[in-house]
């Protein structure tokens, strides 16, 4: 049996801001994680012949974001602005600087005056009930789905307004090297602090009393420790018993599974495409849009894959593509081939080519179906009606012994980020400081 201060499962972006702080403050620390490599949901690819620093799960710095930020100073790791310009397809039309919703304007005036929360559905339903509004409200429900990976039915539209208030489009980065690099500096720091961080290490049970606490893997290691920080994703909370990353305690812990189950998390299919060339910036695009996309860094369409961007402002052979909400639930057990079906064949009907031409031209593709991924199931949270009283619950320590970290417990406007995970890792921590 190994033994530390305190030991952390879960060795993604919460997890390992937990043990850096940790192990900076002289803690012993061990890092239990489940899969093959660290990051949870961010994952760089930079060792192939086509991908270099592509990103299969978190991509962006959503903002002027102070975590963040201050951690990639302190690793001295350099930034560089991402963005470009806006382009919306819609019925066989290419439209520029599309990017806001009409209605945009009556829709945060209702969603300021609210009083009480409710979820976006119920909010449409009520506020909206007119049927000149019936785009509007479909384009709001796409929005949230898309971008917050949210199921309108479920998703807290008080939240929506904190985050849509506070939205900085205009601070848009993206990490040289690779959100990856960040992780890197982070596994570093606790290595050469004597913390521990062990792979293919998947927590199946819990013992624990007061003061007191032993972590069982599958392979029947065990790990002790006075205290427990549990940063796994949201999914895995969620998931069946019997899936993989499920854990069991002894005693059981009802009031803060409940809790967990009252959050929101989503669902995202992220689809990387590398060409052989940027057709989208070539003449025919040009004469099909009546306008270069040469400089087009977001793409919005009414396709199976809606969303596509680029790696604007650089000029890049890669496509990426985003379904997100209850429609990648949906298109959760599709294989790989067919999503990437679906995929060519949104891109043929937006750009006018077949998509057998658009397969030709492809040099490597990769399907990043987070919400099948074991260990992971889903995308990032979102808050329901429910999640204040959740995180209550959640908040509070057990017995001085377990805690809870993750994105999904953050109350802020950069919600569903890194920032997110890695403000919870951080408060986590240093809670456990405070509480000895």
């Amino acid at each position: 049996m190994s033994n530390a201060d305190v030991l952390i499962i879960g060795a993604g972006a919460a997890g390992l801001m937990a043990a850096h702080t940790l192990a900076k403050a002289g803690k012993k620390i061990i890092v239990l994680e489940a899969l093959n490599r660290t990051g949870g949901r961010i994952h760089t690819v930079d060792d192939t012949v086509f991908f270099k620093h592509a990103e299969l799960g978190a991509e962006f710095v959503h903002g002027d974001l102070p975590v963040t930020l201050s951690l990639l100073n302190e690793a001295g790791i350099t930034y560089r602005p991402a963005g470009g310009e806006m382009w919306q397809y819609r019925d066989g039309t290419f439209t520029k600087n599309a990017g806001m919703v009409e209605g945009w304007d009556l829709l945060m005036e209702k969603l300021n005056a609210l009083q009480e929360d409710m979820n976006l559905d119920e909010f449409l339903k009520q506020y909206f009930a007119d049927v000149k509004f019936e785009a509007l409200k479909e384009s709001v429900r796409k929005f949230a789905a898309g971008y917050d990976t949210s199921d309108p039915s479920r998703v807290s539209t008080l939240a929506l307004r904190n985050e849509w208030n506070n939205e900085d489009e205009g601070a848009q980065h993206r990490i040289d090297g690779g959100y990856c690099h960040l992780i890197q500096y982070l596994v570093s720091s606790i290595k050469q602090a004597g913390g521990t961080l062990l792979l293919n290490a998947p927590v199946a049970r819990v013992q624990w009393q007061f003061g007191q606490a032993t972590a069982v893997t599958a392979d029947n290691e065990s790990f002790n420790a006075p205290k427990i920080i549990f940063a796994l994703p949201l999914g895995v909370w969620q998931a069946p018993a019997d899936a993989k990353g499920a854990i069991t305690f002894e005693p059981a812990v009802p009031d803060q599974m409940q809790a967990l189950r009252r959050l929101g998390f989503g669902a995202i299919i992220k689809i990387l495409l590398q060409f052989d060339e940027a057709f989208w910036e070539d003449a025919a695009t040009e004469e099909l849009a009546g306008k270069s996309l040469a400089n087009m860094g977001f793409l919005f369409s009414d396709e199976a894959v809606p969303t596509w961007w680029t790696q604007a402002p650089e000029h890049s052979t890669l496509l990426t593509g985003w379904l997100g909400g209850p429609a990648a639930a949906e298109w959760k057990d599709k294989s790989d081939e067919e999503i990437l079906i679906e995929s060519l064949q949104s891109l043929a009907h937006i750009f006018n080519r077949s998509p057998e031409a658009l397969r030709e031209k492809l040099q490597a593709c990769h399907v990043a179906n987070w919400t099948a991924e074991p260990y992971i199931y889903g995308s990032y949270a979102y808050d329901t009606v429910d999640t204040i009283n959740a995180l209550q619950v959640l908040n509070k320590h057990v017995d001085n012994t377990l805690y809870f970290a993750g994105e999904f417990m953050y109350q802020g406007p950069a919600m569903g980020t890194v920032e997110a995970a890695l403000t919870s890792g951080k408060y986590t921590a240093e809670k456990v400081l405070k509480y000895g």
